[in-house]
């Protein structure tokens, strides 16, 4: 629950069009009279230290919790950044997963069946069951927009004086985020729309290939951090331009050294191009290039996206390549200042930011995100927080499994045609009939909490709505201002006899979550100088791990019926060491934050990355530390981590 609330940046920038669906504002009347004005702002929840990752001096942050929930806390600690880039969802109608790989097991027998297929999970359309999801980007325009509205109020709460943000989006939602960028921001702040165009292999029908992103770049005011001089392009100037027609009676244009000559419009020089001007320096004259100056760089960046060769790629399924970054931070912020990702997916900004020497602040809601950050900071030696923001989004995993795991727990809850998209089902009862069932969605700040504008929102304007037969609504929620306030709220409306029934989800996730099963020895080894302690895994049973891969066979029997192909089913062996990725052992604390002492982690070709140095051997089943560990942390290939007291 929330512990108060933390006012947003005061009003719209003065002067711009004020976009009324938009405002955390509501009016609602009684007896035709104005009976309240009710105001949100961003809720502040309790702030949990998971890790600590070195000495970190410098306050460097990995927050898993929603945007508004992390600039909440920052404000409230009084932290101002100064450069933001966010990556956010694009409203693309997509869901984005993770690709999961069994490891080889470290028993050379049981290892076999897995070193010949190395498996890797099929993630096609019709195996979307066994993919480890990690957000959903589906949306209806209206909710999409409102939520980013309030998450860049948020953010711009928490921006230094003299910061700029960075918004990266596409095509199916930009133009109607400028919008917003406009009121909160004001249209003179606006600086750039930076087209970052990739190459691909995709193909269209029926219209233009889409092969470029837009990055919406502005400022909190006029001055601001822009060091144009760091990302300059060097241009070439000659003394003298002279062309000379070549035979056909046509001019050639050329680039040497990756440098533009002005002429004619052929742009690129060919392997060929080069050879007719070595073999026929007669026909055609270049002066001598003499002189380079700076240029400011233009708003459009052409790079690659990560490919699968990239010593960069970390397996996530949005990431932006370093080089994208390294330009933008480099652009618009110092040595020693604050770089903020609050929709950090890949890390991409906080690895960026740290290699650069800026400090860094990387949020998202994703479990696999924070993980996949944090592996790769501490390859980068970076050091570091691991925070957790109590705000409800990690009841199970992340969003997207929970709100999966909320509706199958729900004993009844089934689709209902007559009902509007506000309510997530209904379930049929003998007695009341049809009862509408309303579940919060985790990634809406403004739906999440229920609290008297939701509450009136849903009595005014959802229930009405409703067939008349409708006797009975049940309303979940995740979190709640007050019980006896909502109850107080329903009590004093007139407008509605439908009876409104509230309940605890968090009472529904609690036992569902089952912890893996981890047989483990510890022993001291003698090494030529001194000894170590040696942990090994003995047995590890995942459940969640398990019912993925049983899921996955049985879809992937049913499509060998029909198409008559051979069916192999995925096996694991019986002590299950393949389904692990990572292990670590705190020889610190005994309880509280994570010290990890030692790491291993293995990667999806089973080598072992070991402190953060990939090394090209495979693991043995164990782990090492010079002092006597305390704790063993083990992480399953679905992300799902365990902490056993040693």
């Amino acid at each position: 629950m929330a512990t108060r609330y933390i006012p947003y940046f005061p009003e719209p920038i003065e002067g711009q069009a004020i976009l009324n669906d938009f405002t955390r504002i509501l009016k609602y009347y009684g007896n035709d009279k104005v009976k309240e004005n009710l105001k949100r702002g961003m809720p502040l929840y309790e702030v949990e230290t998971v890790e600590r990752v070195g000495d970190n001096p410098d306050n460097n942050m990995v927050i898993r919790g929603e945007c508004i929930s992390a600039c909440a806390y920052l404000k409230d600690k009084g932290i101002s950044v100064d450069l933001v880039y966010i990556d956010p969802p694009f409203a693309s109608g997509a869901d984005y997963a993770k690709k999961v790989s069994l490891r080889r097991n470290p028993n050379p027998e049981k290892a076999e069946a897995i070193v010949k297929a190395e498996e890797e999970i099929e993630m096609n359309e019709d195996f979307k069951a066994f993919e480890e999801k990690m957000y959903g980007d589906v949306w209806n325009k209206e909710d999409y927009l409102n939520w980013m509205y309030d998450n860049l109020r948020a953010i711009k709460s928490v921006m230094s004086e003299t910061a700029s943000i960075y918004i990266h989006l596409d095509w199916h939602i930009g133009h109607y985020v400028k919008i917003l960028m406009d009121e909160i921001f004001g249209e003179d702040n606006f600086k750039n729309e930076v087209i970052w165009c990739y190459r691909g292999m995709a193909i269209a029908e029926g219209h233009y290939t889409r092969r470029h992103d837009s990055i919406y770049f502005y400022t909190k005011n006029e001055e601001h951090v822009f060091n144009w001089r760091d990302i300059s392009e060097e241009l070439e100037i000659t003394t003298q331009n002279k062309y000379k027609n070549i035979e056909e009676g046509t001019n050639r244009r050329f680039r040497l050294h990756g440098r533009n000559i002005k002429g004619s419009p052929i742009q690129n020089m060919s392997d060929i191009d080069i050879k007719w001007l070595k073999t026929n320096p007669e026909l055609c004259k270049v002066d001598y290039l003499d002189e380079k100056v700076g240029v400011k760089p233009r708003d459009w960046f052409i790079m690659d996206y990560i490919n699968i060769m990239s010593t960069e790629r970390v397996d996530y399924a949005t990431q932006k390549p370093e080089a994208l970054l390294e330009r933008i931070v480099k652009a618009s912020s110092n040595e020693n200042m604050i770089v903020a990702d609050f929709f950090g997916g890949s890390g991409v900004a906080a690895a960026v930011a740290n290699k650069l020497n800026r400090k860094f602040i990387h949020c998202d809601i994703g479990i696999n995100s924070i993980q996949t950050t944090r592996d790769r900071l501490v390859s980068d030696n970076a050091q570091f927080d691991i925070l957790e923001v109590k705000d409800g989004v990690s009841l199970y995993r992340n969003p997207v499994q929970t709100m999966d795991k909320m509706k199958s727990l729900i004993k009844g809850l089934r689709n209902e045609d007559s009902l509007d998209e506000f309510w997530e089902g209904a379930i049929q009862d003998s007695k009341e009939g049809l009862i509408p069932v309303y579940v919060p969605n985790l990634m809406d700040s403004s739906t999440k909490l229920l609290d008297k504008a939701l509450m009136i929102d849903i009595i005014r304007k959802a229930i009405p709505d409703l067939p008349d037969d409708v006797k009975k609504v049940i309303v979940y929620y995740i979190d709640i201002t007050s019980i006896d306030e909502i109850q107080q709220v329903i009590k004093d409306d007139d407008t509605t006899l439908v009876e409104i029934e509230l309940r605890d989800l968090k009472e529904l996730l609690s036992d569902v979550v089952v912890e893996d099963y981890v047989e483990y020895s510890i022993q001291e080894v003698q090494e030529k100088l001194f000894k170590e302690y040696e942990v090994r895994i003995d047995n590890f049973v995942s459940d969640r791990v398990i019912q993925k891969i049983e899921e996955y066979n049985a879809k992937r029997q049913a499509q060998c019926l029909k198409s008559a192909k051979e069916y192999k089913p995925i096996t694991i062996s019986e002590n299950g060491l393949e389904t692990i990725e990572y292990l670590s052992l705190d020889c610190t604390n005994k309880d509280g934050a994570w010290k990890s002492d030692s790491e291993i982690k293995i990667d999806k070709s089973s080598y072992v990355i070991v402190n953060g140095k990939k090394t090209k051997e495979f693991w043995n089943g164990t782990i090492k530390s010079e002092q006597k560990p305390l704790r063993l942390k083990v992480r399953n290939i679905c992300g799902d981590e365990s902490i056993i007291v040693i």
